[in-house]
Order: structure tokens, then sequence, then C-alpha cells
């Protein structure tokens, strides 16, 4: 039987994912600088054979054949999956896979080392090395699957996610930002007037802040038996389903900044952790697509913990582990802070998709050959000022090269934040209409609920189905990005 075939395919292919996760995660956490050339070499070779074994001439046969078999519901979507996978696969030949692998892994070893100084003119040769090969995937997949040169990088991480869909929806978003964002800033110094932010203490040591994510991470739902929490440069969460690597970074002048980057990764985690595991070998048995997921990581850092009634339940777990004692309204002066920034991940749910927005537009640029890496900080410069009235051009650590995205080729993926905001604001709005209660329940620290509706909605539903499928079945209506919109009026408005 060629779906028996397939099935025992599935198994070896994600052994292949399994060592390649923990190793890739590994690299970012623990393993020596002196180690980062052998490791891409290792993984280059291990990513190769993945991919020579995963695109195998006779396994389109098998999908062939598969398709003619009389299978159940389930196996028939299985099988679309796994063609979808294997046309993607087969787009690439094995030789170029393992030399992108080791130009990123190479580039983003080189990022860790160089971001921090802002060494730019060091940096570039290795990030245009990134960018020539992405370009070079980018025709490779586009003349397979007849799509755009930028769509087809975007199939990768959000099948079915096309420019002509998002640009638009993003051209709106920016025109209602720019023009919110002085309006939420008024209204911020208004309720300043009445109650002036009390300074952070600045002395929270990194054990207690660990201790403090911990127990954030466990009450919303993370696995600890199957996962963990570490360090990195950037804030990720990696690993298998089975062993999720969360990781952040931490300040001891404030604590917010990783407890939120925390909270954020425990939604990804979350997705992993939930996932059919009688699927976890078929490509079916995954994570729809990046939007779904960021969906499912920003709906944990803000439709729960930036949530008022979600401090009245962690005051008091912050007390214990920090020794601080806060009233809501004075920490909601803090996890509702609205600021013009330079960072991404810093940044706060009014002014993020802004930055989202400029890399989208910036990265279509840099595919299509119209912008070039080496000039970037200028291009990404005139955008902040547009957007957010700030400059980056004396600073590439906090333009161009403060994501590991680029580095790491992930082109196409950044869409997929802002689409998963709005996502998420949707599946919010869903369930008050379903739980009127819900607030009431994150007061008393229960999550379960919420956790239970995300599961059958969402996490359980892994890739049956198309993202824009998902969507209306889980909230009952398409993508709406006024579900999105009402959001921030609401919690950042007058």
């Amino acid at each position: 039987m060629s779906f028996q075939k397939l099935d025992e395919l599935g198994h070896k292919l994600t052994a292949f994912e399994h060592a390649l996760a923990i190793l890739g995660a590994d690299e970012a956490t623990h393993m020596a600088p002196g180690g980062g050339e052998a490791r891409a070499e290792a993984m280059s070779t291990l990513a190769g054979m993945a991919h020579r074994q995963a695109s195998a001439p006779e396994i389109g046969d098998w999908i062939s054949a598969a398709e003619a078999e009389d299978l159940n519901a389930e196996q028939k979507t299985a099988v679309a999956e796994f063609r979808r996978h294997y046309v993607n696969l087969t787009c690439l030949p094995t030789e170029f896979v393992e030399r992108q692998t080791r130009t990123r892994m190479r580039c983003e070893q080189l990022w860790r080392e160089l971001r921090a100084k802002g060494d730019w003119a060091g940096f570039l040769p290795a990030l245009e090395g990134v960018v020539e090969l992405a370009r070079e995937e980018a025709a490779l997949r586009a003349s397979v699957l007849g799509l755009s040169p930028y769509d087809a990088l975007m199939e990768q991480f959000d099948p079915g996610n096309r420019v002509a869909d998002i640009a638009p929806i993003f051209a709106e978003l920016k025109t209602f930002l720019v023009d919110f964002v002085p309006k939420a800033l008024e209204a911020q110094a208004k309720r300043r007037e009445k109650l002036p932010l009390r300074p952070l203490s600045g002395n929270y040591p990194i054990d207690r802040q660990r201790e403090l994510g911990l127990a954030m991470m466990a009450a919303v739902g993370f696995d600890l038996t199957r996962g963990s929490l570490s360090v990195s440069h950037h804030p990720f969460c990696g690993g298998v389903p089975t062993d999720v690597r969360i990781t952040t970074r931490y300040k001891t002048t404030e604590f917010l900044s990783s407890l939120m980057g925390i909270l954020h990764e425990t939604g990804h985690a979350l997705y992993e952790q939930n996932l059919p595991r009688e699927w976890a070998h078929w490509p079916l048995g995954k994570a729809r697509g990046m939007a779904m997921h960021e969906s499912q990581s920003l709906f944990v850092e803000k439709q729960i913990g930036r949530n008022p009634a979600f401090w009245e339940w962690a005051l008091p777990v912050v007390e214990k582990h920090l020794g601080e004692q806060w009233s809501k309204d004075e920490i909601l002066a803090h996890v509702h802070h609205v600021e013009r920034g330079l960072i991404r991940v810093d940044a706060d749910e009014v002014t993020y998709p802004l930055h989202v927005i400029l890399r989208f537009e910036l990265e279509q640029g840099l595919i299509s050959g119209d912008l070039e890496a080496r000039d970037l900080p200028e291009a990404w410069d005139r955008k902040m000022r547009d957007y957010l009235g700030l400059s980056t051009i004396d600073a590439p650590q906090d333009g161009p090269m403060q994501d590991v995205h680029w580095p790491s080729a992930a082109f196409g993926y950044f869409p997929s934040y802002t689409l998963g905001a709005m996502i998420a604001a949707q599946q919010w709005a869903a369930i008050e209409r379903e739980m009127p209660d819900v607030e009431a329940q994150f007061a008393k620290g229960r999550f379960d609920a919420v956790n239970e509706w995300r599961n059958e909605k969402i996490w359980s539903q892994a890739s049956l189905w198309s993202t824009p499928q998902l969507i209306e079945r889980a909230t009952g209506e398409p993508l709406n990005a006024a579900h999105f919109t009402a959001h921030l009026e609401a919690r950042y408005g007058e």
C-alpha cells in the first residue's frame, strides 16, 4: 500500500526534523562559540540527507498511487498535505539546501557576534550572501509553483498568503496606525496626569525573573515535562512538540520585557505541545502556518498577558517572586505603555505592526532586486522616519541588524506577525461571545476554558484546513481586521 510507505517515510523524516530542531536550539543557547563552523557543517549535512530522502523521485509515485487508494477522510487529507510538502521540497536541489544551510548558519553566528557592536560593514558581506541565495530560492520556487518570487517564499510560512491580498490590508492598517499612535500617546499622557508613572525599582535578579517566568508558563498551560526555558540573543520557540525549547533575554533593570517574551513564546509552545500526537509524523500534523502560530503566541501575550483581569491574579505571583507590591493601575501603566521605539521585539502592540510593515515592504525589494543589502540602512531609516518619526541611520544594530530573520534567510515570515495579531483579536472576540465571564476566570488564574476553546478550534486541527478556513471555522467569519483596530482603540484610546 502506497499510503503505508508514506506513513513509514513520515517517521523517518520526523527523526531528521527532531535532530535538526534540537541541534538548532542548542546552537542558539548552549553551544560554545568555537563550535559554530562544525555545527553549521553538521547541520547542513543532516539537512541535505533529510532533503534527499524527502524529495526522492519515487515519493511522487507513492503520492499518486495513494491518491487512488481507498482511504478515509483523514488519510486523504494527509496525502494532500504530503503532496503540497513534496512539491515545495522538490523545488530546491539538495546541493542548494546544503549550501544555503551553511551560509545562513554562518551568517546568523556572525550576526550574534557583530550586532551588539553595530558592525554593519563586517556583517554586510555575509548578509549579501544570504540575500543572493534567498533570491535564488525564490526564483526556483516561483518557477515550480507559478507564483511571484516573494509570494513563493511566503508560501513556505503561510500557504495561500499573497502580496495582492496582504498589501491592501497592511496599507489600510498603516494609515490607521500613523493617525492613531499620536492619539494613543495623548490619551496615555492624560492618564499619567491622574496617576504618575511609578518607576520600576531597577533591581530584578535574573534567577528571580526566571522563576517568575516558569510560574507564569505553568499557570497558562505549558507542560514543563515536555519543554524548557533558556536564554538566547533573540527570544524564540524551537525544539519539537515533545521537547519544546523556549527562550527569553533578561535585563536586571526591569522584568516586563522578559516576562512578556516568555508569555509570547509560551503561546507558540502551547500550540506545539497540543498538536495531535497521532499525526506527528505527517505534514498534516504540523501547525498550520506561521500566521496561525503567531496568533497563538500573541493571544497569550496580548489577550491574556496584557489583559487587566490577568494582573488581578498575577500581581501576588509577582510579589512572591520579586518581592514588590504593585496596584493593578500602577502595573498596567507599564504593561500598556505606548512609545515610539526602535526595537520590534520591545514594541507595544500599537506601534508593533508598523515595524512589521516596514520589514514587509523592504524585504519585497530585497527579493525582487529593487533594493540591495548595502542600501538597507538608508532605506530602513527613511521608513522609520515616515512611520514612527525615529532615525536609525547611525545605529544599524537598531535597524537592519536587529532581527535574526534575515541572517537566517527567513524572508517572507514577517507578515505573519501582524496577520497573527489580527487573528488573535478575532479569536478573542469569538471567545468573549461564547464565554462572557472569561475575564472573571483570568482574575482567578483560570485559563483552562480558554485553552480548551483554542485546543478544540485551533491546536487539534493542525493542518486539516487552510488558514482562511481555520479562521472562519474557529470564529464564524473570515479574517476581519476591524477586530484588531477595535481592540487597540478600546485598550489604548481615550
